[in-house]
């Protein structure tokens, strides 16, 4: 009997790619993936565990494939990724309904965890995290047109708000050139848009060659045929080398894109999150990118509430925000991590002020980002298409500006010969509606 294997994986993109490789596995091994965990008989839960609303998300989802498996559609759940390899034997004790607890390193091993759990026995393994693989083949679940390119695993910035490095294992740099060679293989199988990920991209190469490379990184891939957009994610500040920026200067194919979670502007808070920089040498890079980037399109991240932070502090933020007006940005509520370091400091902050100091932040920000998108009619911008959206009677798809799942679409119509998805298209934005730009397609 051929068993049917189905997986959910929640969380960052990294974590997607680690799913991508189990998938691979199972499929080496003979068992049919489907698309629904709802409906395999192995039911896979690639979980994260980064903060309470993601770890919840997690625990409801495991919940309501219990039931199914209640009912008997379901004969097996598995829960691997960061929230099984943080929490490891609470989860089979709280969540009895799971047939397998994971931590990351025993991905490799997914297959002979799959085979126990379908012979009713209860599995918990937890090998060393440096076990989890770097590398190997994947089942993308991305589009075609586009994919996550991981270069690196774990954390070693430790920064005091944040697990990763006690989930994830120290940082850990691929190869030059099986980096390459994967996005070579990306290229062939029709991929167009590159996204290279980390916990820290720019911190890539320093542990395997005793200096930054994601420069001479980034520089390799793009000389790789039929890649036509490469984006970076998560890009710390302190790294920011002249180097790496003369790269996204110079580089056609490197999109102007950079994401910099920030996290905060004041340097009291900063230290206290184990961060480098203030408020005046953030500006002062911010400056410096902006100069030599030319329509540069700057993503950022915050944390509002952070312990100990003051309205002061926070008004600084605000001011922050306002005065450089990020074209893409997120803030959070801290979230109160156990284990952590920020979670033993003495002044938490009440939960209501915490997500009312977010929302007020991200309320400014949606002013911003109105701003910015009116300044885009009459403008053209190149545009991968995505798809038809039946009930605006258009299509749609990201610029160069948004990145998949966290920014925003372009909405446009076509009057001549309609694209395919995958397709790289121009687009004259001519309004914006619900901050989304709309425009029409430029026939070649």
């Amino acid at each position: 009997m051929q068993y049917t294997v189905g997986m959910v994986s929640l969380g960052c993109a990294k974590n997607r790619v680690d799913a991508e490789m189990m998938l691979f596995s199972l499929k080496q091994a003979g068992y049919k993936l489907v698309e629904e965990a709802a409906m395999a008989d192995v039911a896979i839960i690639n979980t994260c565990g980064f903060i309470e609303s993601a770890k919840q998300e997690s625990i409801d989802e495991i919940l309501e494939l219990a039931q199914l498996k209640k009912e008997g559609k379901i004969k097996a759940i598995i829960a691997t990724g960061c929230l099984a390899e943080r929490y490891r034997e609470q989860m089979m004790k709280e969540l009895y309904e799971i047939d397998a607890v994971v931590g990351i390193g025993a991905n490799v091993d997914i297959v002979k965890v799959v085979e126990r759990a379908l012979q009713n026995q209860k599995v918990e393994t937890f090998p060393d995290k440096c076990m989890l693989p770097l590398e190997g083949g994947r089942i993308r679940s991305t589009p075609y047109y586009y994919a996550y390119l991981k270069i690196a695993e774990g954390c070693d910035n430790h920064c005091t708000y944040c697990a990763i490095p006690m989930i994830r294992g120290k940082y850990r740099s691929r190869e030059i050139e099986n980096i390459v060679a994967e996005a070579k293989h990306l290229a062939e199988t029709g991929v167009k848009e590159v996204i290279v990920i980390a916990q820290d991209t720019t911190k890539y190469g320093y542990d395997i060659y005793g200096e930054p490379r994601l420069a001479k990184l980034l520089r390799e891939i793009c000389r790789i045929d039929g890649i036509e957009w490469v984006r970076v994610l998560y890009c710390y500040p302190e790294n920011m080398t002249d180097e790496l920026i003369e790269v996204f200067a110079t580089e056609d194919k490197l999109l102007k894109y950079i994401d910099l979670p920030l996290q905060h502007c004041d340097g009291t808070v900063l230290k206290r999150m184990n961060r480098k920089g203030n408020r005046e040498q953030l500006t002062e890079l911010i400056a410096k990118l902006r100069a030599r980037i030319p329509n540069l399109t700057l993503r950022t991240t915050f944390i509002a509430g952070f312990p100990g932070e003051t309205e002061e502090q926070f008004t600084q933020l605000a001011e922050f925000v306002n005065e450089i007006k990020f074209e893409r940005m997120g803030c959070f509520a801290y979230s109160q991590e156990e284990d952590t370091a920020a979670a033993r400091l003495q002044e938490q902050i009440d939960e209501d002020i915490k997500n009312r100091r977010a929302e007020l932040l991200m309320e400014q920000q949606q002013l911003i980002m109105e701003q910015y998108n009116e300044k885009l009619v009459g403008q053209t911008v190149e545009v991968l298409v995505e798809g038809f959206d039946r009930y605006a009677e258009c299509f749609f798809g990201r610029s160069k500006a948004d990145a998949p799942e966290v920014d925003g679409k372009v909405f446009f119509t076509c009057t001549d010969k309609k694209p395919r998805e995958g397709d790289i298209v121009k687009v004259e934005i001519d309004d914006v509606l619900d901050c989304d730009p709309v425009g029409v397609m430029i026939s070649e």
